[in-house]
């Protein structure tokens, strides 16, 4: 993951890059280790790279994995979003997961690459910036129940009072509307939308917050295309 250091701590906009969380056949996901002399060299990260001016995120997504791996992607979703502040500046990363695509991953800017089991990558000494990511794969991308062993759900209107469960576990918010998922987002980890909302409106949100969204009345590859991590089919609301 390439990144220059342009700063918005000395007046100047993040960086945007655009990652992958690769997933071959067998459910492991690649990690590329940064080289000798790039910033925080020996850590490692999820393959991806700067997005261009007038580029578009998937298209970027695209071009990085193609000129670092030499693979073609098909169909990424969304994962979500996340900014994080390194000492010389924002970096705002948006994150896709990819599981189909053609070719065998090879480091062709001299990284080297490794595979790794969901149980083994939080082990494993990623970039800051990536920690995030490793809680957001816990997700599902149906989301059919409002508890499991790795996240609760509460209402907005539990919102000014969260009553967080054990610490592993990762805290959406139930929301009608798009207000209520912005108010809700300072204390969330993803966001759930209990009602359908217009396609504007959805998108506007997904593109607004930097968190895992569900949505609600419609399909999943819809809800990717407008920014979505998946859809909330939770039978009984909360």
């Amino acid at each position: 993951m390439t990144e220059s250091p342009s700063s918005a701590a000395h007046g100047m906009p993040a960086i945007h890059v655009a990652a992958a969380v690769l997933i071959d056949r067998r459910g492991r996901i690649l990690i590329a280790q940064r080289p000798a002399g790039k910033h925080l060299a020996g850590s490692w990260e999820f393959p991806g790279g700067k997005i261009e001016p007038g580029e578009t995120r998937t298209a970027a997504l695209a071009r990085e994995l193609k000129e670092e791996l030499g693979v073609t992607i098909e169909r990424p979703r969304p994962l979500l979003r996340l900014r994080h502040a390194y000492p010389y500046g924002e970096v705002l990363l948006d994150v896709w997961v990819v599981r189909r695509y053609r070719g065998e991953p090879r480091g062709l800017d001299g990284q080297a690459l490794q595979w790794c089991s969901r149980r083994e990558l939080p082990d494993v000494e990623l970039l800051p910036a990536d920690q995030p990511i490793v809680d957001a794969l816990r997700l599902p991308e149906r989301l059919r129940q409002a508890t499991s062993p790795f996240y609760e759900i509460l209402t907005c209107e539990d919102f000014c009072h969260p009553a967080r469960g054990h610490p592993p576990r990762l805290l959406g918010f139930l929301c009608r509307q798009r207000s209520d998922a912005e108010r809700c987002a300072a204390a969330a980890d993803f966001l759930v939308m209990r009602e359908p909302l217009r396609h504007d409106d959805l998108r506007a949100l997904c593109a607004g917050v930097d968190l895992p969204v569900y949505a609600r009345g419609v399909a999943l590859e819809r809800a990717w295309a407008l920014g979505a991590t998946g859809v909330n089919l939770i039978a009984e609301r909360v």
